[in-house]
Formats: C-alpha cells, structure tokens, sequence
C-alpha cells in the first residue's frame, strides 16, 4: 500500500473512531434526560391503557369535589405547569396558586403570601405535575425517571418507577401489573412514607382518570381522602395562575 493510501485509510479510521465515540456520548447524554427505557416501557403501557392518544388533546383541567369533608374547586393545565385550589372552609376561601416560576395563597381573612414567603414551591410543583399525570408527556415538563423494579402489595404485583419533576419532588408511582392503572403514589422525602391510593377510575372524555384519593401515613389522625366530584378539559385563563395584582 502506497504511503498516501495509507494516510487516507489512517484518516478515514480516526474519522470514523470520533465519529462513533461522539455517538456513543450523545446516547449516554440521552439516556441521562427523561425516563429509563424500562420506566418509558412502564409509562407507555399506563398512558395507553387510560386512553392513549387521548392524551394529546386535553387542553385545560377543572374538578370540583370535597376533600376530608370540605368543598374545593382546582384548575391545573395539563400543557405546561399551572394550578389554582380553591378550598371553602370554614372561615371562608383559601386559594392556593403556582404558575410554574412563583406559589402564593390567600387566606380566608384576605392575607396574601406569596414569593419567597412560601417555602412549598417544590410541592407546589410536583402536585401540578401529578394532577394532570404530567408523567404521560415525555418531554413537555422536563422529568425524569428510572425503573425500581416489581413490588408486591396486598396480593398484587406493581411496577414501580421513580419520577421527578424538575424542580419538584421525587415520586414512586405504582403500576398495577395487571391493569397498568396507577395504583399507588408514595412519597419517601419524611420521616416516614405517606401514600396515596388511586381507585375509582372513570371514563371522562377522551382519557380514564382516577376520582378517588385516600392519603395514609402524612396526617396522625389517619387516613383522608378527596373525591372528585366533577371533572372537566376545558382550558383556562393564565391569568388564574398567578397571583392577582392588587
């Protein structure tokens, strides 16, 4: 082989060496963004067995119910983060609010908190990321996730992924192995687990959706729940989301 032969063949061989290694990078960098392969397996069974594409076309969320007794009205958007929870207690309205940079709230006496006064924003946003099961859209609030494995539960067999919203919380969410209904959200960051069970499924529009939450091991007094009583996709105003200018 002539010598510039061999400089070609040299070239050619480290071009495709960079070349491969650059590729080799990108598929690490991109397995470390968003969802394991076998968490995606996990989402993609749930998300198709509670309408599937029939996720793409919600544009709004708005539920009335009550929770442990008492009357609420919560707006979320399922496109990007947003929520608004109107709870009628005794003493008059509460309003909790986050707009996805900033939380706030209005107390029933008309006293507002809002800013670095709140120091739940993280809650705040992984609420507005699970209400709308945010996990469903890959790439729309920048989470990620990782597969735990199987776990057993009364008689039943989950899969269980790790999820966590950017700036938000860590999240187990289990899957009915069965069903693929989400079954179970477990939240491991206190002194001890609090878990919310998931039951009631019903069929509203395009998607099913879950309308029954019982809250165990956060609240000494037991158990709670919340029921929603009406749900709608309807889309709202921006506006709702943020804190009202005086």
């Amino acid at each position: 082989m002539t010598t510039p032969a061999r400089k070609l063949l040299v070239a050619a061989a480290m071009a495709f060496s960079f070349a491969a290694t650059g590729a080799q990078a990108a598929g690490h960098a991109a397995s470390a963004i968003g969802y394991s392969r076998d968490a995606q397996r996990v989402l993609t069974q749930a998300r198709a067995a509670v309408g599937g594409a029939g996720w793409n076309m919600l544009r709004g969320w708005h539920e009335t119910g009550r929770q442990g007794g008492v009357a609420y009205e919560s707006w979320f958007d399922p496109l990007r983060y947003g929520m608004r929870i109107e709870t009628h207690e005794a003493a008059g309205v509460h309003v909790h609010g986050y707009n996805g940079a900033g939380e706030w709230e209005i107390l029933p006496g008309g006293e507002v908190h809002g800013g670095d006064g709140l120091p739940t924003a993280a809650e705040a946003r992984t609420t507005a990321f699970l209400t709308v099961y945010g996990f469903f859209y890959p790439g729309r609030f920048d989470a990620r996730g990782g597969y735990l494995g199987v776990r057993q539960a009364q008689g039943r067999a989950f899969d269980v992924v790790e999820v966590k919203p950017y700036g938000g919380k860590a999240r187990e969410l289990w899957f009915d192995r069965r069903t693929h209904l989400l079954a179970r959200i477990v939240d491991r960051s206190g002194a001890r687990p609090v878990t919310v069970q998931l039951s009631d499924y019903r069929r509203i529009g395009p998607v099913q959706v879950a309308m029954r939450f019982t809250v165990d091991g956060g609240d000494p007094a037991g158990a709670r729940a919340r029921q929603v009583e009406t749900l709608t996709f309807q889309p709202a105003d921006r506006d709702i989301f943020g804190l009202p200018r005086p």
